[in-house]
């Protein structure tokens, strides 16, 4: 199984959009893909429902990708807090089943974290200690600010010292007007401080673009075999 939990150390660092990305590159190289997500806030009341709004970007992205989430508040708030705000504790046994089920469906599953690995999910219950639970390996999401490094740096500590299996890290959503200076102190300084690699440089995709670009920057700008640890027979045909 291609299992993959994607996250970041803030909530404006694309997180989605790569998840969106990543989840329909490997069904256009005929995986069959799933996005998952525990816990999603800031949910949006549509006609009457509540939706959530960034598994239907990733099905803006893609329709024919599976998506599935088991808790879904209106909150704002990090978990911990929407769960109480909302009177619907997290169960994270739940979680568990429900990862299992829908993972054994998939040739592959990501999960798009709510928030960062720090957040607290349940009495004494971190992010962390979910992903460590569901024994998925993490993708770190980064854009390229002048506070990227520290917000970086404590979140890999933390997953290295929670014994997380870190696949590496992804800078996103680069801009013609970044200075190559701080383009290229982030990633020298990440696998300096961490030994995590840099897997993947994707460019800020201007206006109105179509699933295919969103494919085409992942394909040209991910290490997709070294994230997911596999060959894949249709990139080393291309």
């Amino acid at each position: 199984m291609l299992n993959l939990y994607i996250t970041s150390s803030k909530s404006k660092d694309g997180k989605t959009f790569l998840t969106a990305g990543i989840a329909a590159t490997m069904q256009s190289l005929g995986y069959s893909t799933c996005v998952y997500k525990p816990i999603q806030t800031a949910g949006i009341e549509l006609n009457g429902f509540m939706q959530s709004p960034d598994l239907t970007y990733v099905k803006s992205i893609d329709p024919y990708i599976d998506t599935h989430f088991s808790y879904l508040f209106k909150s704002k708030s990090e978990p911990l807090i929407a769960s109480e705000l909302e009177n619907e504790p997290i169960d994270i046994e739940l979680i568990n089943s429900e990862y299992a089920r829908i993972s054994s469906m998939f040739d592959c599953t990501l999960l798009d974290g709510d928030c960062g690995i720090l957040s607290p999910i349940s009495a004494g219950f971190q992010t962390a200690d979910l992903i460590k639970k569901l024994q998925i390996p993490l993708l770190f999401v980064v854009t390229p600010r002048e506070d990227s490094i520290n917000d970086t740096l404590l979140s890999i500590y933390t997953a290295q010292e929670k014994g997380l299996d870190i696949r590496g890290v992804v800078i996103n959503n680069i801009t013609e007007d970044c200075p190559k200076s701080l383009l290229t102190a982030i990633p020298r300084v990440i696998e300096e401080y961490t030994n995590v690699k840099i897997l993947g440089l994707i460019p800020h995709l201007e206006g109105k673009f179509t699933p295919e670009d969103l494919i085409t920057s992942v394909l040209n700008g991910v290490d997709v075999e070294s994230i997911f640890k596999v060959k894949i027979e249709k990139l080393d045909l291309g």
